[in-house]
């Protein structure tokens, strides 16, 4: 049986060999604990085997493990700004031998391909055609989980504790760009080449909904209700957070993520009562 606990242990270990007092690393610690429950939870929502749901939980706890490193380096967590992370992490764990150090026992055939694959292409726009079955049922379960907590990420923290020393480099204002919005109607999600603003940055994490494969995923970003959050038009004082423009393309955003999942985003006290 894979031993999870000894698994949180040494990557606990790993990342405190970095600053545990710089933000940027406490809330990545916190983002892969969640990444790898929600992998596991969607594994078992697929009725996967034991070994199968260890594995997904493992991936989750794997796929950032770069993040550490690049903040070293670089100060930020943007990649655009550094290094692809999960490149970094992908060479960390399977080029300079971090993973051999990890526990393995319990864990199904095959899973270090899977592993790799999954780590490597994480953050990327497309999985490849290439894949086999079950590597792409695997990748795509760690992407989903991702997705799923960056909504709480982007939602609670505040820009500045979640990008670092490149928040500088993005302009306090402008409305989404004709290509990005394109991105909206076309329900994919928006290159990072193309975010230029906060608003942008905003609109381009929203359409990560798009992308979503899972009926679990969906269900649960609805339910933690993070992506409602960042579509808001207003703060909790009722306040317009964003220009009349803005706010017109949040509400196409919505609109189109709503009929992209055949559902409403928030949830009605209805449907809370069944």
């Amino acid at each position: 049986m894979f031993d999870r606990e000894k698994a949180k242990a040494f990557f606990l270990r790993y990342a405190e060999e970095y600053d545990t007092q710089n933000i940027l690393i406490c809330h990545k610690i916190e983002h892969t604990f969640r990444v790898a429950e929600l992998s596991a939870r969607c594994a078992e929502s697929l009725e996967m085997s034991g070994t199968d749901t260890d594995l997904a939980w493992f991936l989750g706890l794997l796929h950032d493990i770069g993040r550490f490193e690049q903040v070293r380096r670089f100060g930020t967590f943007v990649d655009s700004q550094s290094v692809d992370h999960a490149e970094l992490s992908g060479d960390i764990l399977f080029r300079d031998g971090l993973l051999e150090r990890f526990p393995e026992a319990g864990l199904p055939e095959g899973w270090r391909n899977i592993a790799e694959t999954a780590v490597r292409w994480h953050n990327k726009l497309k999985l490849p055609d290439t894949l086999d079955s079950r590597t792409l049922r695997f990748a795509e379960i760690l992407r989903d989980a991702d997705k799923t907590d960056i909504f709480r990420v982007i939602a609670s923290i505040p820009f500045k504790d979640r990008v670092g020393s490149s928040r500088a480099s993005f302009q306090d204002t402008g409305e989404a760009s004709p290509e990005v919005m394109a991105c909206v109607m076309e329900h994919r999600c928006v290159p990072a080449a193309l975010r230029r603003s906060h608003f942008e940055g905003r609109v381009s994490h929203c359409c990560m909904a798009f992308e979503l494969v899972f009926e679990f995923s969906r269900r649960t970003v609805r339910e933690e209700g993070w992506l409602c959050a960042l579509l808001a038009e207003t703060d909790t004082g009722g306040k317009q957070i964003w220009t009349d423009r803005e706010t017109e393309q949040l509400r196409i955003l919505r609109r189109e993520i709503e009929k992209a999942w055949g559902m409403p985003l928030e949830i009605i006290e209805k449907e809370e009562q069944q």
